[in-house]
């Protein structure tokens, strides 16, 4: 099943008296259970492409779907519950909370959409442990390696249940091996629990974990055929 489909979009920004593609008639179809990589140079399109299929941005033109639902007809209280129940961001820096612990940072996503159950707390705790953070629930940002960082927000992207998963240079303030072991497990997480993940990076080391791989170029996006990817 399709878990995001972008069909013709395009987004385009006015500078003066010049009109500026960001996306040209962009395409991409992300069944769920598979995992994409965009690369590309900075000003390529590639975090224009994110915000849009993370409802951060409108489209100027073109059909962004997710789950079935065209998101561009929504209102914006709408697309506020859209980004909070269907889609899991993963950003550069961790971002945690610094005075809530591993547990409560996942916890405070439940709260933002109604009270916390047992069932919650129980896979709150699922979802550390199967990051390797089941000896820190009650530890502190501040407590964490950087990798340690890393994974409590990759935990925290899956932790609604969201059906989209999206990436920006997860790996950016990593180390080599933390950045691999921070990729390979969100590929874990997202053929385990059936979701379209989205991953934009500059580390093509990271590339073999990835079920498919495009290049985004002056707002146009292709697909790379046979890229070679060492993992």
């Amino acid at each position: 099943m399709t878990g995001l489909l972008l069909k013709n979009v395009s987004k385009v920004y006015k500078e003066g008296n010049e009109e500026v593609k960001a996306m040209d008639n962009v395409s991409l179809s992300i069944e769920q259970g598979e995992f994409v990589a965009i690369i590309g140079p900075s000003g390529s399109g590639k975090s224009t492409l994110l915000s849009i299929a993370g409802a951060l941005l409108h489209a100027s033109t073109g059909e962004v779907i997710i789950n079935g639902t065209d998101i561009a007809s929504l209102s914006e209280k709408q697309l506020s519950n859209v980004r909070l129940k269907e889609i899991g961001f993963i950003l550069q820096t961790s971002n945690l909370i610094p005075y809530l612990t591993v547990l409560d940072q996942l916890l405070v996503v439940k709260r933002m959409t109604g009270s916390v159950s047992v069932a919650d707390k129980s896979f709150a705790r699922e979802l550390l442990t199967e990051l390797g953070l089941g000896a820190k629930l009650n530890n502190y940002p501040s407590q964490l390696s950087g990798g340690e960082r890393q994974r409590t927000a990759i935990a925290r992207a899956f932790m609604n249940n969201s059906s989209i998963i999206l990436a920006d240079e997860p790996t950016a303030s990593l180390d080599s091996n933390r950045a691999h072991e921070v990729v390979q497990l969100i590929s874990k997480e997202v053929k385990a629990r059936d979701k379209a993940a989205i991953m934009v990076t500059h580390d093509e080391r990271m590339l073999g974990y990835c079920d498919r791989i495009y290049r985004m170029e002056d707002g146009l996006l292709k697909h790379v055929e046979n890229h070679q990817a060492s993992v």
